[in-house]
């Protein structure tokens, strides 16, 4: 029995070694594969930490007037060669010797270097150039615009501006109504206490910041208890647009019933005036608009112009020539508008000069005058034959909008 025992034990012992030995071997198998595949993977670098490219920094500041582009960018270390490099390369998009005093110049700089330049134009409009290029690039981009139609109304107790002003917008809408309205009203002589008005706007909002106005979608003007209106078409094929009443019929007139938009009459059309300077009694054969130097004058219809320069005693003049046999002048301009000539053709409102008192003046104002068949006549008086309606293609097109813009200026101003 004792000698069985010890022969089962030492088969025992026996068998745990075998184990032992072969759990060791697949130990040492595994250990061996591992490094079979660890040597048999590609050695992956570490990622490298690429360091954060410095911000851009806007550098802006206003163009002073009288400044060259030169010697607005020299503070910024911009040699003489590379700003001629940067006005040649934007030559065919914008003309850097044209740079508007008042705007904004802005510089982008990144590091040490500048990697963009921009030049606003207009509040909606601005110049960029980049700079990271070789040589550098130029093109011209639009500020994002939100838009939002409005109705704004009003009761004129002053003037037509102060009653702008009271409803709560500027100057420069008075003046636009006064344009869409100026061949029926003379906002000077016409205008009566009481007047009043509603009119559909465009107003144009960049970054949240009111930028401006867009055009007069439709407008209503009561003058004395008579009803004016006015809405606006854009013809579908060429474009362009311009105001009818509700009708079809045009606004216009032969002639603008005023050539400022917005000025004080100080003499009017008379057969026997004494001269201010002469001291002698003589015709006075115009209108004479008081109004500050440099004043736009606009010419009053469609014309070519006959004379443009000195005339003696009229100062600086322009006289133009209109179909059906009318003539009308401008006298004692300050300058004329660009452009403006003998032989030029101009439109009715487009400026041809700025008030001023050269000539035999007393003070700033514009003399206008009017011819028919060469004979003075009184612009403030005299009966105008009215444009061509819109043509009739047109009509069923412009019916639709129109009620649509009429309900429109039916609803209350807090509803917009």
């Amino acid at each position: 029995m004792r000698a069985r025992a010890r022969i089962n034990r030492k088969k025992a012992l026996a068998v745990a070694i075998i184990l032992l030995l072969l759990a060791i071997i697949t130990i040492l198998l595994l250990i061996n594969r591992s490094s079979d595949q660890q040597a048999a993977r590609p050695e992956v670098p570490e990622a490298s930490i690429e360091p954060e490219a410095p911000p851009i920094i806007t550098e802006e500041f206003t163009i002073p007037a009288g400044k060259t582009i030169t010697e607005l960018l020299a503070p910024a270390g911009f040699s003489a060669s590379r700003v001629i490099e940067i006005r040649e390369a934007t030559m065919k998009v914008y003309d850097l010797a044209r740079i508007p005093a008042g705007q904004k110049i802005r510089l982008l700089r990144q590091g040490e270097s500048y990697t963009a330049f921009q030049l606003d134009l207009d509040p909606e409009r601005y110049l960029e150039v980049d700079l990271t290029q070789s040589p550098p690039s130029a093109s011209i981009k639009s500020h994002p615009v939100t838009r939002q139609l409005v109705l704004v109304e009003g009761i004129i107790k002053d003037s037509l501006i102060a009653a702008v002003n009271q409803a709560g917008e500027q100057d420069l809408l008075a003046l636009m109504m006064a344009e869409i309205f100026g061949w029926v009203i003379d906002f000077y002589v016409d205008l009566r206490q009481d007047d009043s008005f509603r009119l559909l706007v465009e107003k144009k909002y960049i970054n949240g910041q009111f930028s401006g106005y867009g055009p007069i979608l439709a407008a209503r003007f009561v003058n004395k208890n008579q009803v004016f209106e006015a809405y606006r078409y854009t013809f579908p094929d060429s474009g362009k647009a311009d105001y009818f009443e509700a009708g079809g019929g045009s606004l216009r007139k032969e002639f603008l019933k005023s050539p400022l938009r917005y000025a004080r009459i100080t003499s009017r059309f008379s057969s026997s005036r004494l001269h201010p300077i002469r001291k002698i009694y003589r015709p006075h054969y115009g209108i004479d608009y008081a109004a500050p130097i440099g004043t736009p004058v606009q010419a009053t219809a469609d014309g070519v112009v006959t004379f443009a320069g000195w005339n003696g005693a009229a100062g600086r003049m322009v006289r133009i020539r209109h179909k059906n046999a009318y003539e009308t002048m401008y006298l004692h301009l300050k300058s004329l508008a660009a452009g403006i000539k003998t032989g030029a053709r101009v439109e009715g409102g487009q400026v041809i000069g700025y008030v001023g008192s050269s000539g035999e003046s007393t003070g700033p104002h514009l003399d206008y005058r009017l011819l028919y068949h060469g004979k003075y006549v009184n612009p403030l008086s005299w009966k105008f034959q009215p444009a061509e309606p819109l043509p009739p293609r047109y009509q069923p097109d412009f019916e639709q909008k129109v009620r649509v813009l009429q309900m429109l200026l039916l609803f209350p101003a807090t509803y917009f």
